[in-house]
């Protein structure tokens, strides 16, 4: 039951340096300020689910539906932004929660396997999306302020006019940089941050831990089991409810098929993290640096093609995370098998 970073936990913080590295040599304008922004605004909806997910794994399950619930989310969130930024957040979280608890009571009540019952909250979350959105995106309000939840930036205001200048220098440029940090990256900043203290300095996830290492085991220790088992899958849905909401205020629109393939996305950043599929082992900050890892790779296929070297299509990402994923498991199987007892 450790927590603590794993060594491919600390390889996936070397890699993510060594890309970053990569892209700022090879490419202009790679690490400026626009490109850096629009990769942490866009990557903050992973970064939700990812950290979801991270929990859920960390217990030895899998939840497959943060993708659909994440979809349905933005649907519902979309309708209610007429209302305003707090009815829309809360009512997209809202679903996310209803997700998450009916996940967490089939698996802990019902005693169905969590890739069983999350792949039938997948459906049904998928199914729900699409009969509330009639099959169609669903646009959101621009009369209220929910779109700042994904468009804004919460500290621009606060910005001194010195900072564009011409003669800004570096400073100027880093300052500019926390200033215009986008409001979805300063939300999963903060979920990050909660998510390691509540793993590293609270019983909750001394007993997430436990529970990976050996659920009957835990049992037998007289921990909450089937509690942590439920609160997880219920953080997995709130989540992918906050990142459904993002969704919708990022793009402007609900959109019930979005967050196909969203699931592998976030498997992938967790065991990339060095996260063990099979519990026990894990580390919420190395997550974060799986889900920026394969969004930079992502964002370099992009500017290769711009440099017209390749010409690979957007399918090939789905092909990179997949071959990605492969790797990192053999690996970590191999490492599992040769560690010392």
């Amino acid at each position: 039951m450790k927590h603590r970073w794993s060594g491919a936990g600390i390889g996936v913080v070397i890699a993510l340096a060594l890309l970053i590295a990569f892209g700022g040599i090879r490419y202009d304008g790679f690490l400026g300020s626009y490109n850096i922004l629009t990769v942490l605004r866009y990557n903050s909806m992973f970064a939700l689910v990812g950290l979801g997910m991270c929990f859920v794994i960390m217990t030895g399950g899998i939840d497959l539906s943060v993708g659909s619930v994440a979809a349905m989310a933005s649907v519902v969130s979309a309708y209610l932004s007429p209302y305003g930024l707090l009815p829309g957040l809360l009512g997209g979280v809202g679903a996310g929660l209803v997700a998450g608890t009916l996940s967490g009571l089939i698996i802990t009540k019902l005693k169905i396997l969590p890739f069983i019952a999350t792949l039938a909250v997948m459906l049904a979350a998928s199914g729900t999306g699409l009969l509330l959105a009639n099959n169609q995106s669903v646009a959101v309000s621009y009369d209220s302020a929910f779109t700042t939840l994904g468009q804004g930036n919460l500290l621009a205001a606060f910005k001194p006019e010195w900072i564009d200048g011409d003669n800004a220098g570096w400073m100027g440029t880093a300052l500019g940089l926390f200033f215009n940090f986008p409001t979805p990256a300063w939300i999963a900043l903060v979920a990050y941050i909660v998510g390691s203290v509540v793993l590293n300095a609270r019983p909750f996830g001394r007993h997430v831990l436990a529970v990976g290492g050996g659920e009957e085991a835990s049992r037998l220790m007289g921990l909450p089991t089937d509690r942590t088992v439920f609160a997880v899958y219920l953080i997995s849905g709130g989540l992918a409810g906050l990142a459904g909401v993002i969704l919708a205020a990022q793009f402007g629109a609900g959109q019930p098929i979005e967050g196909i393939g969203w699931e592998l996305f976030a498997i992938a950043s967790v065991v990339v993290g060095g996260t063990l599929l099979t519990g026990g082992k894990g580390s919420v900050f190395t997550t974060l640096a799986g889900v920026l890892l394969l969004g930079l790779i992502f964002t370099i296929l992009n500017f290769e093609n711009g440099m017209g070297w390749i010409s690979l299509s957007a399918y090939w990402q789905s092909v990179v995370r997949g071959a990605f994923l492969l790797v990192v498991v053999i690996l970590q199987s191999r490492l599992a098998r040769t560690a010392p007892a």
